[in-house]
C-alpha cells in the first residue's frame, strides 16, 4: 500500500455513505480529538482561523452546510431557496429562508427569524471587526415577517445569494445572548464568545482557551437519536507529529486534524496499525502573504497600518523576485507528497490555467530583475540595498515541522538573490489566535511576509475574493480583525469584486474569479505555494467520519459513532 493510495481515498467528489445514528443517544461515551493548533474562541465571527471555526461548529450552525462534494444541503431549513422554487426573487435582490419547525437553542428557547436578523447586525456593526463580514456584502436588511421566516435583502441583484448564514463561517447567533456585544464590545463578551448557546449536537461543558474544549450533548438537539457520543473533547497544543502519533501509533486519541507532516512520516505511523490517514482536496492553499505596510516597531501604534507603506515590499520588482526564486514543485513534494500540488493561484479549480513559468524556479531572472530595479549589493556584504535601505525581511509563520522546513529552504533561495531573511515562528494557537492585544497574530502582521494556509467554504469564491478589498484590512479601529492582512488596496480590484457580486452564469463568474486571483498574484499580494489536501487521521473503530474540505471538518459529528466488533 502506498501513501498516495491512502491520501486519495477521500478525494473531492467521493462522498462516504453516512451511517445511521446509534440506537441510543450518547451510548458511545467519549470521543477524543486532537487539534494541535488550539482553539482560542468559539465565536467564528471573531476569528478567521479554521481551528476556531471547526471547534465552534459543534455548537453554532448555519442555515445551509456544504457536503464533502461541495454541494449545499439544507441544515436548519427544509429547503434551499432558489429562483425555481420562488425562494429567490425574480430580480435576485431577495432570498427568503424558512426555518425548520420547532428549532430550539440549547437553553430551551425558540430559534426565530429575529436571531438571523441579529446575526447580520452583529457582524456588520461598526468597530466590531467581524472576520466574516464579506459574507454579508451588499446586505441592507433582514426582514422578519414571522418567527420562522427571514428575508435577506440586497442592495443589488445577487446571482449567488448564498453568503449570509451559509457554511460554517457564517452561523446563527442567539440574539438574547449576544445583545450587549455589538461593535467594539464584541471581543469583551468573554462568556458568550467562550460558551455560545447554539443549535448543534453539543454545548460547551468546559473551555480553556489554548488548551481544551469539553462538550456535552445539547438536550434540545433536534434529532432524538443523535449524537452517539455523550461527550467530545478537543485537546489543543503539542505538534502535528505528536497528534499523528497519538492516533496512528498509540490510539490514545480518536481523531487528529491537520497533519502537516512529510508523507514518509505519515506512512510509517500508519503502519503501526492503530488507525488510518484520510484526505480531501478543496480550496486550501498554502501561501506567503506580503505586507504592504511597514512593520517597523519604531512606528508605535501606526505599525503595520496603511499610513506607512513598506519601504522594501512597496517595490513590485522585489515582490516579483521573491516569487521567481521559489521552487513550488519541490515545496509540494517535500512538504505534502500526494496530498499537495504546486500552486500558482488561489483557486484550485483554475490550476489548469497556470502560467508554466510560475512552476519553474528562476534565480537568475530574479537577480536580473532586482538589478534593473536598482537593488544592488553596494558594500559587498551579500545583501542588496537601494537608497540606503537594505533588502532585509522578517518572515514569520506558525510552528510546525513542514512550515519550518519551508522557511529554511525559502530563506536560502532568497539569500541566493541577495535578500537577507530573519525567520520567526510563533505558536499556532497564538499566531491564529484572536487576542486583539497580542502582537503575534497573523492579523497584526508585525513582519514583512508571513506563511499560512487559507480556504473558503463551498465552491463559489465570491466572498473569499472580496476579502482582499480595501475596507477589509485589520486596523486598531476594528480590533485588528479583518481578512485583508496584506493591507493592499487597489480600486480596480474593488471594482472587480463589485462586479462579481452582480455577475450571473457559471462561466462568467469563473472568468471573473480567475481574473481576481490573477490580480492578487500578479501584484504580489500573495505568493501561492501549495494546493493542499486536508490530511487527518482516525482510529479504526471510529465510524461515520466524512472528511469535508468545503465546510467544517467536524460538520457531521452527530453521525460519528464507535464501530462495534
Amino acid at each position: 500500500m502506498t501513501l498516495s493510495t491512502t491520501l486519495t481515498g477521500m478525494a473531492l467528489g467521493t462522498l462516504m455513505a453516512l451511517p445511521l445514528g446509534a440506537a441510543e443517544r450518547g451510548a458511545d461515551g467519549e470521543v477524543r480529538i486532537l487539534y494541535w493548533q488550539s482553539p482560542t474562541t468559539l465565536n467564528p465571527y471573531l476569528s478567521g482561523g479554521i481551528k476556531d471555526n471547526d471547534a465552534a461548529s459543534l455548537i453554532l450552525e448555519p442555515l445551509v452546510r456544504y457536503d464533502p462534494t461541495g454541494e449545499m444541503i439544507p441544515w436548519l431549513v427544509d429547503e434551499l431557496p432558489t429562483l425555481e422554487n420562488g425562494g429567490v426573487s425574480a430580480d435576485q435582490t431577495r432570498i427568503t429562508w424558512r426555518l425548520k419547525d420547532g428549532l430550539r437553542w440549547s437553553d430551551g428557547t425558540a430559534v426565530t427569524s429575529a436571531d438571523l436578523r441579529f446575526s447580520w447586525q452583529y457582524c456588520t456593526a461598526e468597530g466590531g471587526g467581524c472576520a466574516q463580514v464579506a459574507k454579508f456584502t451588499d446586505v441592507v436588511d433582514v426582514e422578519t415577517p414571522d418567527p420562522r421566516t427571514a428575508t435577506v435583502v440586497f442592495s443589488k441583484p445577487k446571482p449567488f445569494p448564498y453568503g449570509p448564514f451559509v457554511g460554517a463561517q457564517a452561523p446563527i447567533l442567539q440574539a438574547a445572548q449576544f445583545a450587549d456585544c455589538l461593535g467594539t464590545r464584541a471581543p469583551t463578551c468573554t462568556e458568550a464568545n467562550f460558551a455560545p448557546i447554539g443549535t448543534g449536537p453539543y454545548r460547551v461543558k468546559e473551555f480553556r482557551p489554548g488548551d481544551v474544549v469539553v462538550y456535552e450533548i445539547n438536550p434540545e438537539y433536534r434529532d432524538p437519536w443523535k449524537p452517539s457520543f455523550a461527550t467530545v473533547t478537543i485537546k489543543g497544543g503539542g505538534t502535528a507529529e505528536g497528534a499523528a502519533r497519538a492516533v496512528l501509533e498509540t490510539g490514545e486519541f480518536d481523531y487528529a486534524w491537520n497533519l502537516q507532516l512529510s508523507p514518509d512520516v505519515l506512512l510509517r505511523k500508519q503502519a503501526r496499525g492503530k488507525g488510518k490517514v484520510i484526505s480531501a482536496f478543496g480550496s486550501l492553499v498554502e501561501r506567503i502573504a506580503v505586507n504592504f505596510s511597514d512593520p517597523d516597531p519604531n512606528l508605535g501604534a501606526a505599525r503595520s497600518t496603511a499610513a506607512h507603506p513598506n519601504p522594501v515590499l512597496s517595490d513590485a520588482a522585489v515582490r516579483r523576485a521573491l516569487s521567481m526564486a521559489l521552487d513550488r514543485r519541490l515545496l509540494s513534494e517535500i512538504g505534502y507528497g500526494p496530498a499537495g500540488r504546486p500552486a500558482c493561484n488561489l483557486l484550485p479549480f483554475a490550476a489548469g490555467d497556470t502560467d508554466p513559468a510560475c512552476l519553474q524556479q528562476d534565480l537568475e531572472g530574479a537577480r536580473a530583475l532586482l538589478d534593473q530595479a536598482g537593488w544592488v549589493d553596494s558594500d559587498g556584504d551579500g545583501v542588496r540595498d537601494k537608497d540606503g535601505t537594505k533588502l532585509r525581511l522578517v518572515f514569520q509563520t506558525s510552528t510546525n515541522a513542514v512550515r519550518q522546513d519551508f522557511q529554511a529552504v525559502i530563506k536560502e533561495w532568497w539569500r541566493q538573490i541577495g535578500i537577507e531573511t530573519e525567520l520567526r515562528n510563533i505558536d499556532a494557537s497564538v499566531f491564529f489566535g484572536t487576542d486583539p492585544g497580542s502582537p503575534d497574530t497573523m492579523q497584526r502582521f508585525y513582519a514583512d511576509v508571513q506563511m499560512f494556509a487559507g480556504a473558503y467554504d463551498g465552491t463559489d469564491p465570491e466572498n473569499y475574493l472580496a476579502s482582499w478589498t480595501c475596507g477589509k484590512a485589520p486596523t486598531p479601529e476594528n480590533q485588528w480583525q479583518g481578512s485583508n492582512v496584506s493591507r493592499w488596496c487597489d480600486p480596480a480590484y474593488d471594482a472587480m469584486a463589485a462586479k462579481m457580486a452582480v455577475t450571473g452564469g457559471i462561466d462568467a463568474r469563473t472568468t471573473l474569479a480567475k481574473a481576481m486571483s490573477d490580480a492578487l498574484v500578479e501584484n504580489g499580494v500573495v505568493l501561492p505555494l501549495v494546493d493542499r489536501g486536508r490530511v487527518s487521521a482516525l482510529v479504526h473503530d471510529l465510524g461515520g467520519v466524512a472528511i469535508n474540505a468545503w465546510d467544517s471538518e467536524l460538520w457531521n459529528i452527530a453521525d460519528w459513532h464507535r464501530i462495534k466488533n
